[in-house]
């Protein structure tokens, strides 16, 4: 594919949020309609929150942990959750949510929208661009829009064909505009709105436009901004909030009137070779003999082609890049992390707050990042892990008696660790900040970066801590979490549902994960740390994994009775990926049963939302059933994908777009510490193409390319590790070399 199809493409402006393209600078996100007479730009800012920081631990968690404990062990599990509701529950029992901005409406005068010919709407991901184009009265009119991060604003480029054609009037608004507590103008070329928080209730925001033209009349009138008889307009938009700074209303000024002082041509240079570095690191392409045309259809027509059974291979590269837009669009250095929604959300009160779920969703929007190349994107995710920490200390000690730091399943801005809401399958889990941990050590194995491991090595011991005080014995003598519970799924025991247990399947592989890159830091950090000691006798008296009866992974600790057997959480999968703890060469049979668990999942109807149907990819690409992995990717085009590519839970839910990219390149390359799997899931369709730019564990890039479904040759630039086995089938061959050094290996070597 070259890069100037990758595009998603509309002929027509969007009827719905869905049909809208997305734009991002990892802070600031916009929505683009693209209308010709009414214009609406849907607006975001990462730091939008509803509610402040709290403390929200129960006070008497610590005082009836005993009994829960108890009562679980003895099998009393009803009386366990009826006293979790009232001792373990937040008080109050939830955190804030995320909130839009707003909008930014803009209508333009003499253009009728009955007259429009030759429209087009794309995104274009090469180069992070939204663009409309139409003919009114034989006057080309054309926008252009990017967030840019190297300026801090949105940029938004009107102009028409004839001189003087664009006039428009520009004014904010939000859903509830009683929220505004101040709007109007700055001065003739700017205008602004502020909110303001009230004791304790978020955050304070504001947002302001300033107007750029060459020709036009620019000036305001109330909260309205005009532009008279342009023939070319620049706005710039931009918003921060108290969150982030003290006069967030000056630092907007600042920012635009910074912005201003560049003509539009430089600030798309500026943010074009700033993306461009990120993005151009990885190019995909398959070849394709009967989906070429596809590339000038429509993206909603394209993805209806699928789903009657016409084969579109380049809407899957289109599908993987995209996910890499979407995590330099939403996950910058120095910003938040993408949450449910990425940046982009349109509601006051979005589905499940559209917070930071940690028993799986903001894991998995990092699943792309390193394998990706994309290093940098990681980094906010350990900037909350710290703001996580000093509260989950708190939350470990208040709740458990236990040292180190927790978090439950959800946090926020603030990094709250208290457990969220009142949801006996997922809100009393322990083991939230244990897994995000998890992803200091990957980005070490992808960077080697020494001073960073020793930076963040801190939350891995701390995690661990937590654990080894919150673990106790069962009646066979097995070191258990109690209470804990299998995200998000419940079991049947004596003719009733429920959901607590103790050590469920998940623990089981997070603890041992943990556990284990703590180990292994120690070595690289050569700390001899005394916990290490602790981990090693802990490891050795945890439950080993079962299979049950189905000859499926056991769940749960007992082979209970699953209450939704394709349940969209595949929790005890966890040790097949994202860990590798099970594996063809290691756990033989583990493999065979986590085949059999997926399988079984399968055909009870997992899969059904975007996200599991994502994970459902990452798991067949580790089983290498590369034709599977293949047809769940075309499953989540077809049911759990919106005309505009954003992933589909539903509603809305981005985990899915990073998801299915994570997934796609697990088909095509895997690594562990010392070996890279080249082609390990190579669907037959696929029968010749290439991926350039993938990273793997040891620090190495790969460029690799395949001939008539098999591999042809592969170009490693060695990383921090000297030495790497690769793998191709059941062959290896070993390079060695220094940092930096390029290889080439061909099938040839293979055959050796």
């Amino acid at each position: 594919m070259n890069l100037q199809n990758l595009k998603v493409i509309f002929n027509k402006p969007a009827r719905c949020w869905e049909e809208a393209l997305p734009i991002g600078n990892g802070s600031l996100g916009a929505m683009i309609y693209g209308g010709v007479k009414y214009e609406t730009i849907q607006l975001n800012e990462e730091s939008i929150w509803s509610c402040g920081p709290r403390r929200r631990e129960n006070p008497d968690a610590f005082k009836y942990l005993p009994e829960i404990r108890k009562t679980i062990l003895e099998g009393n599990i009803k009386r366990a959750e009826e006293l979790s509701v009232f001792a373990l529950s937040g008080t109050p029992h939830s955190e804030g949510n995320y909130e839009p901005l707003g909008y930014l409406d803009i209508y333009f005068e003499e253009v009728e929208s009955d007259k429009v010919k030759n429209y087009t709407r794309y995104l274009d991901i090469s180069n992070a661009i939204c663009k409309v184009e139409f003919d009114v009265d034989n006057i080309r009119y054309k926008k252009i829009y990017f967030s840019s991060y190297p300026d801090k604003v949105i940029v938004v480029k009107i102009c028409s064909s004839k001189t003087g054609a664009v006039s428009l009037r520009a004014k904010f608004r939000r859903e509830y505009q009683e929220d505004i507590d101040k709007c109007g103008k700055v001065d003739n070329d700017k205008i602004f709105f502020e909110c303001l928080a009230g004791e304790g209730r978020g955050v304070s925001f504001s947002a302001v436009l300033k107007a750029v033209s060459k020709d036009g009349d620019v000036y305001t009138i109330g909260d309205n901004l005009f532009v008279k008889n342009a023939t070319e307009v620049m706005l710039l938009i931009t918003s921060t909030t108290s969150y982030k700074e003290k006069d967030y209303f000056n630092w907007c000024l600042k920012t635009v009137e910074q912005a201003s002082k560049y003509v539009f041509e430089n600030l798309y240079k500026r943010h074009t070779e700033d993306y461009k570095s990120l993005f151009s690191r990885v190019e995909f392409y398959i070849d394709t003999k009967d989906s070429s045309k596809c590339t000038e259809l429509t993206t909603p027509e394209r993805i209806n082609l699928l789903r009657e059974g016409y084969k579109d291979e380049e809407l899957i590269v289109l599908l993987f890049q995209f996910g890499r837009y979407l995590l330099i669009s939403s996950s910058r250095p120095g910003c938040l992390p993408p949450n449910l929604q990425g940046i982009w959300n349109k509601e006051m009160k979005p589905p499940w707050g559209s917070k930071y779920t940690i028993n799986i969703n903001l894991q998995m929007n990092y699943w792309p990042a390193e394998v990706c190349n994309l290093s940098e994107c990681h980094m906010p995710l350990f900037d909350l892990l710290e703001k996580m920490y000093e509260n989950g200390k708190i939350t470990a000690q208040r709740m458990y008696g236990c040292r180190g730091f927790c978090a439950h399943h959800n946090t926020d801005i603030w990094g709250d660790t208290a457990p969220q809401d009142i949801y006996l399958p997922a809100t009393y889990w322990p083991m939230g900040a244990a897994w995000l941990c998890l992803h200091i050590w990957e980005h070490y194995e992808y960077t080697g970066d020494i001073n960073f491991l020793k930076r963040y090595y801190y939350l891995m011991k701390e995690a661990a801590l937590f654990l080894l005080d919150y673990l106790i014995e069962d009646k066979n003598g097995y070191l258990v979490t109690c209470p804990s519970c299998s995200p998000e799924n419940r079991y049947k025991l004596n003719g009733e549902v429920y959901s607590l247990t103790y050590m469920p399947t998940m623990d089981i592989q997070i603890i041992t994960a943990l556990f284990e890159k703590v180990k292994k830091a120690n070595n690289v950090l050569k700390l001899n740390d005394e916990i290490v000691e602790k981990i090693e006798y802990a490891l050795n008296k945890l439950p080993p994994i079962k299979i049950g009866k189905h000859g499926q992974i056991q769940e749960w600790i007992e082979d209970y009775e699953e209450a939704e057997p394709g349940h969209r959480h595949i929790s005890h999968l966890f040790g097949l990926y994202p860990e590798d703890q099970i594996t063809f060469e290691k756990t033989p049979h583990l493999f065979k049963a986590a085949k059999k668990t997926l399988q079984r999942r399968l055909d009870y109807g997992s899969g059904h939302t975007g996200w599991s149907r994502a994970w459902i990819i990452c798991f067949w690409a580790r089983l290498k059933e590369g034709n599977k992995a293949y047809e769940n990717i075309l499953e989540l085009l077809k049911k759990s994908t919106l005309p505009n590519l954003l992933d589909n839970h539903p509603p809305f839910q981005i985990d899915g777009n990073f998801g299915a990219t994570a997934g796609i390149a697990e088909m095509l390359m895997q690594s562990s510490d010392e070996t890279i799997e080249l082609l390990p899931a190579l669907p037959d369709s696929w029968e010749r193409g290439y991926i350039k730019g993938l990273k793997a564990r040891g620090g190495h890039t790969i460029d690799l390319y395949w001939e008539n479904g098999t591999f042809k040759m592969a170009r490693i630039v060695i990383g921090f590790r000297e030495s790497v086995a690769i793998k191709y089938k059941d062959s290896f061959v070993v390079i060695k070399g220094s940092q930096g050094e390029e290889k080439i290996i061909s099938y040839n070597d293979f055959s050796r």
